[in-house]
C-alpha cells in the first residue's frame, strides 16, 4: 500500500466516511446542485483546446454529469475516477462511453500496476475541496504527472479559508478545505501549472442545508 501511496506515510490516508457520504446521498446530489455553469464552461474550454479523440481524466466524476457525459459527447476518450463506490455506478449508468474506476486521488499514477497512463487534459471540479490542506499539493503534483506534456487542467475550488471542517451537506457530514484565490493560485502553480484562465461564479445550492459559496475555476496549463 505505502507504493500506491508515496508522499503519505505507510499506508491510504482514510476516507472512508467522505466516501460513505456521497454513497448515502448518490442522486441527490445532482438535485441539490442542478445548475453547473461553471463546469459546463471550464469543459467547454478543454474541449475546444484539446485535440480530436485526446485523453481526457475526470478526477472526482461523481454521478458523470454533466462534465463526463459531454466530454464523451465531444469525441473524447474519458475515464473517471471516484472515491465512491456508489458514484462509480451511477457514472457508469449514465455515461455508458466512459470507463469509470473506483480511485482515491492520492492513488493515481501513470504507470506502475494500477498506472492509468497520460492524458491530454484533466477535469478537476470540487474534488481537491475533500482533502486537508497538506494534502493538496500533493494532489496537483499528481495530476500534473498525469498529464503530457503541455497538458490541460481545468480545476474548480470553492474560495474559503478553512482545513479539514466538518460541514452538514444533504443531511450528511463532510469535511473540506479551500483557499483564498491567491493563495490558490499560488499553490497551482508551485504545483508546475500557468494559469491561462479564470472564472468566478457566486453559487445558491437548491438545497436548504448548504450555504451558498463563491466557486473558483481555473483554466491550466502543464509546464
Amino acid at each position: 500500500m505505502s507504493v500506491g501511496y508515496e508522499g503519505y506515510g505507510a499506508g491510504a490516508p482514510d476516507r472512508a466516511g467522505q466516501a460513505a457520504a456521497f454513497d448515502a446521498i448518490g442522486q441527490r446530489y445532482d438535485e441539490a446542485f442542478p445548475h453547473k455553469e461553471g463546469q459546463l464552461a471550464a469543459g467547454e474550454w478543454l474541449a475546444k483546446e484539446l485535440p480530436a479523440g485526446a485523453r481526457v481524466l475526470d478526477v472526482g466524476s461523481g454521478t458523470g454529469l454533466p462534465t463526463a457525459k459531454s466530454l464523451v459527447e465531444a469525441g473524447f476518450d474519458v475515464t473517471g475516477v471516484d472515491l465512491s463506490p456508489g458514484m462509480v455506478e451511477l457514472a457508469t449508468t449514465h455515461v455508458p462511453g466512459a470507463r469509470f474506476l473506483r480511485r482515491d486521488v492520492a492513488s493515481l499514477r501513470a504507470e506502475g500496476p494500477d498506472g492509468l497512463g497520460r492524458f491530454d487534459g484533466i477535469t478537476c471540479f470540487f474534488t481537491l475541496l475533500m482533502l486537508p490542506r497538506p494534502e493538496i499539493p500533493h494532489a496537483l503534483r499528481s495530476l500534473h504527472s498525469l498529464l503530457v506534456p503541455g497538458g490541460l487542467l481545468a480545476l474548480s475550488m470553492v474560495e474559503a479559508d478553512l482545513d479539514d471542517a466538518a460541514i452538514p451537506f444533504l443531511g450528511h457530514e463532510i469535511r473540506v478545505s479551500g483557499y483564498l484565490r491567491e493563495e490558490l493560485r499560488r499553490t497551482v502553480r508551485d504545483a508546475g501549472f500557468e494559469i491561462v484562465g479564470e472564472d468566478a461564479y457566486s453559487y445558491a445550492p437548491a438545497s436548504t442545508d448548504t450555504p451558498p459559496e463563491f466557486q473558483l475555476f481555473l483554466n491550466c496549463r502543464r509546464v
